[in-house]
């Protein structure tokens, strides 16, 4: 019985020249000596295809987190935290995407959701000029990368509408290496930049909106990522209304005589789901068996957490939010499940999972958990909380977990029990200040006092806050910004940052 099937493509030569050809060598070996090719060796470093043929998109887009070292923050299989086309999913289910691909504005939406720094022109918001000189500046650098969404016909190539990134330039024949993620269909090739133009200035049938292309880079100082918006759980497209849509007709409807009234307005109206979608990420690692030191990553990495927690505890919102929480009238959905006690044993079991790549939280069991102290190699502790993972066949997971903590809280006040430690963790009263910071600014123009609407406004002003802290709002802001827009389906009329 005949079976149906394709082995690659012949590519249509001219107009591509393929890379590993004599004159593709030639190309690569020019541009490199005239500094053009940068970018290249870490793009290669992390070249994949796309695991499905409506996946270029997808597959673009984590080669290139991957090349400029952007860490997800969770999981990918086993313990490994590392982009793959299945962890694109915050912006677009990814059985549709499968079906239907993915547009220009929504490649967009997942690299800023993952956390990238992004400046994305569409033919008509741009001219090759301003392109060409793109395209240089990407190359001769590793941080920063181009994404091209454009057209195979121009390329006399099969298909359509197709996604890719750009490997090196060769400025005196003007001609740009693509570093083509369907390599079952074309290898790399070097194509020339005014056809690779005239291949991106074609019509998106599904959004009726030119094609063009993206620079993706790190943020200068990487968000700490202490908190982060879940959008896995289909609780974010509710929560997204409550913060955008419906908070500002309550400011609006409500005659609101102080900062009391509303605040407590909003957080006793927060959808039951809440505690889904925003959240502090805490970090896990095997128990060391002798050494109790931390790495240098770790340590940095914790010390911006650390940092950003600190900024949270010194505003004047987080001291209004935990006097509100503390009162006895306070009715918010985010109360529960707020002891250190109780955090470390989700997490440590958790934790334990990820590590072991096989146990999960539902047949094991966390015990003996205490605080312990580590000791760097200057004169600093770090706080760990160590919990031992039982699983239901008795095999035993050590596990510690990074806390951080209030730099104003002493760190050498542990015991070997969480009860008698006083750490300052984060808790609710962070997470809701910061979700108040990262609502968009026009939420609160409804308030009608407007002697109350200026002392609101002076309490969630992101303009006067620290560095850190104001880096780590502006990014669940984004985030916020471009789910709203995803459910929506508004994100690829505007490509604007709130």
């Amino acid at each position: 019985m005949a079976v149906a099937g394709l082995y690659r493509r012949i590519l249509p030569s001219p107009p591509a020249i393929e890379f590993a050809s004599s004159e593709g060598k030639r190309l690569f070996s020019e541009s490199l000596q005239n500094g053009t090719m940068e970018g290249f060796f870490k793009l290669i470093s992390h070249f994949q295809t796309q695991s499905e043929p409506a996946y270029c998109g997808l597959a673009s887009l984590s080669m290139v987190l991957n090349a400029l070292a952007i860490d997800p923050q969770r999981k990918w299989k086993g313990p490994w935290r590392w982009y793959d086309e299945s962890m694109l999913d915050c912006c677009e289910p990814l059985e549709k995407v499968q079906t239907e691909g993915i547009t220009f504005g929504k490649v967009a939406c997942l690299a800023q959701c993952a956390g990238a720094k992004v400046e994305s022109f569409r033919t008509n918001q741009s001219t090759i000029d301003d392109f060409r000189n793109h395209v240089a500046k990407c190359t001769s650098s590793e941080h920063c990368h181009l994404i091209a969404s454009y057209h195979r016909k121009p390329f006399k190539q099969t298909g359509t509408g197709h996604f890719s990134p750009i490997g090196g330039y060769h400025a005196e024949s003007d001609m740009a290496l693509i570093l083509d993620v369907a390599r079952f269909k074309y290898p790399p090739h070097w194509v020339p930049l005014a056809l690779l133009w005239e291949a991106m200035d074609t019509i998106d049938e599904a959004t009726g909106r030119p094609r063009g292309f993206m620079l993706i880079s790190s943020h200068q100082r990487a968000p700490s990522l202490l908190y982060t918006l879940s959008c896995r759980d289909e609780s974010w497209v509710s929560m997204a209304k409550y913060l955008i849509d419906d908070v500002p007709i309550l400011l609006k409807s409500e005659d609101l005589k102080n900062v009391h009234e509303v605040l407590s307005l909003l957080l006793m109206s927060l959808p039951a789901c809440a505690g889904n979608f925003i959240k502090w990420v805490a970090e896990v690692r095997r128990q060391e068996e002798e050494g109790s030191s931390l790495s240098k990553e770790e340590k940095d990495r914790l010390a911006v957490k650390e940092e950003v927690l600190q900024q949270v505890h010194e505003t004047e919102l987080y001291k209004c939010v935990t006097d509100l929480l503390s009162s006895s009238t306070s009715n918010c959905k985010l109360r529960k499940k707020d002891s250190l006690t109780e955090i470390a044993a989700n997490v440590c079991c958790e934790g334990a999972a990820l590590l072991s790549g096989g146990l999960t939280s539902r047949n094991g069991i966390c015990c003996r958990t205490c605080i312990r102290c580590l000791k760097d190699n200057g004169d600093e502790h770090t706080t760990v909380v160590s919990g031992t993972v039982v699983s239901g066949g008795g095999n035993e997971q050590e596990v510690d977990m990074l806390v951080p903590v209030s730099k104003a809280m002493a760190r050498s006040s542990c015991d070997t029990t969480l009860n008698n430690c006083i750490v300052m963790h984060p808790a609710n009263n962070d997470v809701l200040t910061v979700l108040l910071l990262a609502l968009p600014p026009s939420t609160w123009l409804d308030i009608q006092d407007e002697s109350l609407l200026a002392e609101i406004q002076g309490l969630v002003s992101t303009e006067n806050l620290p560095d850190a802290l104001q880096q780590e709002v502006l990014h669940l802001r984004w985030q916020l910004h471009y789910l709203k827009r995803c459910k929506d389906k508004e994100v690829d009329n505007d490509l604007t940052l709130p």
